[in-house]
Formats: structure tokens, C-alpha cells, sequence
């Protein structure tokens, strides 16, 4: 996907999580979407900062990278949501797009990717990441409302962090 579409996934999931998080649509719901959005779509973004160094869907399009995003809220407190788009970001570029990421760089260079998705520039980029976001945040609402056993470790205190 290209940065308009990334950038778009994330204010999407970022109110999308706000009333996953807090349904009633009130105040909460609105602190809520003003937290997780900020920091979601600048997660969204990181990943391409690749395409001023590096290599492009290989240098910061990995699984190594994601790690380090998921342990950082552990390790220093903070960034509690930014994994949160670097994760949608690759789901974005594997799931949406036809060229996929190398997940394992930099032990392999391998892209990965599905045979569903289209290229950056097709008219139907921008309509193929509503439809992903859509189900990412159907995704999440399962897991907050029926499966939170398997929420990342520390989710719950991302929320309660909110509160």
C-alpha cells in the first residue's frame, strides 16, 4: 500500500479502537480514539521510512522490527499503541499488496505475501485497505469481547492506561 492508504488504516483503527475499547460512544470513547490514534498512524508510517534507507519492504518490514515494538511498552513504559501500526502496516503490505514484505530479513530476503492483493497504485488500493481495516478491527472487538486470554500480554494494561 502506499502512504496514503497506511496512512488512512490508521485513523481508522484508531477510532475503530476507541469504540471497541468503549462502546457507549462518550467521552471515553472520544479520550480513547484521541490516544490510540496519534500513536497508531505514526506506527503505520514507520515501516516506510525504509524507502530513505535501506531497502524498501526489507530493511524495516520485518519481524525483528515488530519485536522490538511489541517490547517496548515492556522495557520503557511507552509507545503502548505504536505497535499496533507497524503490525497493521505489514498486514496492509503482505495481505493488500502484491509484492508482500521479507518478514525474516535479514536472514532471508524472501517477500511474503497472498495472491489477493494489488498493486500500490491501483484504483482499488485504497478500497482493499478499508476492507483489511475493517477486518482488523473485527478481529480485535472478538478478541476484547471473546478471546482476551489471547490479547498480547500487557494489552490490558495498554487500556487500562487509557483510563
Amino acid at each position: 500500500m502506499n502512504k496514503k492508504d497506511h496512512v488512512l488504516n490508521g485513523i481508522l483503527l484508531g477510532i475503530g479502537l476507541g469504540y471497541v475499547l468503549h462502546p457507549a460512544g462518550d467521552v471515553e470513547t472520544l479520550k480513547t480514539v484521541a490516544a490510540v490514534t496519534i500513536p497508531v498512524v505514526l506506527g503505520a508510517l514507520f515501516p516506510d521510512v525504509d524507502t530513505d534507507f535501506g531497502r524498501h519492504r526489507k530493511t524495516l518490514h520485518s519481524l525483528p522490527v515488530l519485536a522490538v515494538f511489541v517490547a517496548y511498552p515492556y522495557l520503557f513504559g511507552n509507545l503502548q499503541w505504536v505497535w499496533v501500526g507497524v503490525l497493521t502496516h505489514f498486514v496492509l503490505d503482505v495481505v493488500g499488496s502484491k509484492r508482500g514484505i521479507a518478514l525474516f530479513h535479514p536472514l532471508s530476503d524472501t517477500e511474503y505475501g497472498l495472491p489477493i492483493g494489488v498493486s500500490t497504485v491501483s484504483n482499488y488500493a485504497t478500497l482493499v485497505t478499508i476492507v483489511i481495516t475493517v477486518l482488523e478491527l473485527v478481529v480485535v472487538w472478538a478478541g476484547v469481547h471473546y478471546a482476551p486470554q489471547y490479547l498480547p500480554q500487557g494489552f490490558d494494561t495498554a487500556v487500562n492506561s487509557l483510563q
